[in-house]
């Protein structure tokens, strides 16, 4: 394992959705492992490292508010962009007037997670690429509040905030701390890239607000 950290993210808003919920946009009732990961990808990342999330701290009630967004019907494919970059003729364009729909949205509200991970050495790692250094740099960017990307709670409309949680520091409490264990049944994991972007899925458990994260690259269930 490598270097640890402790990343505080909230937010106004959430919505980590559901797979299987095609017509409607439903939240999971937590962050998931895959947003946790893009939101630190957002702060640092290089082919060099590849973050695991470990653990999920719940730190807010879990509350959810429904609401009528307008959205488009479809999305421009990746493959259709990708072959007008290669010059092909190909039709980039989309209406957003005519596309144009409203589709009802389960989300979350006033979230707060505290997202436990660590990041490993790839093998496009550089003789320059080390643990340390790595570490180092995602340790200054979360200080100076430095991103690639604004990190997002599970949609782009929805910023996160973020905060590192320094070694010795004190962490903010759960407003689960002390509860019994909580099924939150299947949950997405992530997706594997090296498997034809195969889902995969977990049973989350939150004992105290707390939720382990198996590795399911590794076997862990």
């Amino acid at each position: 394992m490598g270097y640890g950290i402790k990343l505080h993210v909230w937010g106004d808003y959430a919505c980590f959705t559901r797979p299987e919920m095609k017509a409607e946009r439903v939240s999971y009732d937590v962050i998931t492992p895959s947003a946790a990961r893009g939101i630190l990808e957002s702060l640092h990342w290089k082919p060099a490292i590849q973050w695991v999330v470990d653990r999920i701290h719940v730190l807010n009630e879990i509350k959810f508010e429904s609401i009528r967004r307008n959205e488009t019907e479809s999305k421009l494919s990746a493959a259709i962009v990708k072959s007008a970059m290669n010059g092909k003729t190909s039709n980039v364009r989309q209406n957003v007037m005519e596309e144009r729909q409203q589709r009802m949205t389960l989300m979350l509200k006033q979230v707060g997670y505290i997202i436990e991970a660590h990041f490993e050495m790839t093998s496009k790692a550089g003789a320059m690429d080390t643990p340390q250094k790595h570490y180092n740099i995602f340790l200054r960017r979360a200080r100076l509040g430095q991103v690639f990307q604004q990190p997002y709670l599970g949609c782009r409309e929805f910023p996160a905030n973020f905060q590192l949680i320094e070694s010795g520091q004190a962490m903010p409490i759960s407003y689960y701390a002390g509860a019994g264990e909580r099924d939150l049944q299947w949950m997405l994991w992530d997706l594997d890239y090296e498997a034809s972007m195969e889902a995969k899925f977990f049973r989350a458990v939150m004992n105290a607000g707390i939720i382990d994260v198996p590795d399911l690259s590794k076997g862990g269930k």
